[in-house]
């Protein structure tokens, strides 16, 4: 295999979401040149070798089998590790394999390549300049309470993937936590013949989704608006805070600044800070 070494190494390596022909020349490099193929699912795995045309051993190492990483190491030095679907290590047991081959000293690389959350992110058009990759929320209980209004206090975006028979509760979960009209999106089959990006309101996705939908699913979910108070906390006091910096002596113009980094609208911003400089 063209540049690749001979001594111990791991590789993660990226397979096709969908398109089949998403796969990179350096993966197929990788994958036929490694001592054996690690992976979630010995018969998608194999299916996707058989078309490449790679015959390379295979190795079950899922979430229950990923206890025995040290051995599938230990026998095959030279070890390529695919999930069942994008890049290895995201929501996947992936990282426990890292911190096992890091554990026995042993080289590791991930190779770059297809990943389902980012392009479903950019497709969403929402702000993506800073954004929270959830993975898969909890099912039930206080840990999904607690990671629902994470979400819909933080003022990023927020990913996260989810199952198509759960998509129609999570949505109303989130359209609960985050509020009706917070601006969502859900992308499902990405790549593939049936890709769709539905845009929205987490209200009108959760009616569109509520009998499920097939596929895989990405969900991405609109910050926090400014000046939006956070759930479980009071509305700051406008007027309030402005008299009491007009009693400092601010002037107007800082007052309006103050007020609108407050998430007051710059219209009433000004009007609000007028009215506390000449009354001070």
């Amino acid at each position: 295999m063209t540049g690749q070494p001979s001594s111990p190494h791991v590789w993660l390596v990226p397979t096709p979401v969908g398109n089949l022909g998403d796969i990179t020349l350096r993966a197929v490099e990788v994958l036929r040149g490694a001592d054996a193929v690690a992976c979630e699912d010995t018969r998608r795995t194999g299916a996707l070798l058989a078309h490449l045309g790679i015959g390379r051993p295979l190795v079950r190492l899922d979430a229950h089998t990923m206890h025995r990483a040290p051995q599938v190491l230990e026998e095959y030095p030279r070890l390529a590790y695919v999930s069942d679907a994008g890049t290895p290590g995201i929501s996947d047991p992936g990282a426990e394999l890292v911190r096992a081959a890091v554990a026995a000293e042993i080289p590791v690389e991930v190779l770059p390549g297809a990943t389902a959350f980012v392009p479903a992110l950019v497709l969403s058009g929402l702000p993506n300049a800073r954004f929270t990759f959830e993975g898969f929320l909890p099912r039930s209980g206080r840990e999904r309470k607690e990671r629902l209004a994470a979400i819909a206090a933080r003022p990023e975006t927020t990913v996260l993937y989810e199952s198509p028979h759960r998509l129609g509760a999570t949505l109303s979960d989130l359209s609960g936590a985050c509020g009706e009209t917070r601006p969502a999106s859900v992308t499902r089959e990405l790549s593939k013949k049936f890709e769709e990006t539905a845009r929205g309101t987490l209200s009108d996705l959760a009616a569109r989704f509520a009998e499920g939908v097939r596929g895989e699913i990405v969900v991405v979910v609109s910050g926090r608006p400014v000046g939006e108070a956070v759930p479980g906390e009071e509305a700051p006091d406008h007027a309030a805070l402005a008299r009491a910096w007009a009693e400092e002596g601010r002037g107007a113009r800082e007052i309006r600044e103050l007020l609108m980094a407050q998430g007051l609208r710059k219209n009433d911003a000004y009007a609000l800070a007028l009215q506390v400089t000449q009354d001070a």
